[in-house]
């Protein structure tokens, strides 16, 4: 079984609808980096329950993951914060090149401390 990162992030958004054993399975698999040993003990179950509640815990999270889509939603959102950043970013040198109005200059700078405040809340 190779390790997804993606699973980890489907877990932090739909990890609350998995059943106790499932969520602290990927939790320690994909989060901690356990091996199914190390997580059968503590769990109290086998290696093959380990993997077993992995897998049906993985596929809840890809089916929430395509009835809902909100890592896609996310990532595109992510995705769109960074691009406005970086055109208020150019907004801001050609401002400081050609325009140089301090109201504007101000603002742009604003803008652009806004944006990123909200990305890093993402």
């Amino acid at each position: 079984m190779s390790k997804d990162l993606s699973i980890a992030m489907l877990y932090d958004f739909y990890g609350e609808l998995l059943t106790p054993k499932q969520a602290q399975a990927i939790d320690l698999y994909y989060n901690e980096d356990l091996s199914l040993a190390e997580i059968a003990e503590p769990l109290g179950i086998s290696r093959q329950g380990v993997r077993d509640a992995i897998k049906r815990g993985e596929k809840l999270l890809f089916s929430m993951e395509e009835r809902l889509g909100l890592v896609n939603r996310f990532m595109n959102l992510a995705e769109q914060m960074e691009e406005i950043i970086e055109d208020v970013s150019s907004m801001r040198k050609y401002e400081s090149m050609y325009v140089h109005s301090k109201p504007l200059s101000e603002s742009l700078k604003s803008l652009e401390e806004q944006l990123k405040a909200l990305t890093e809340e993402l």
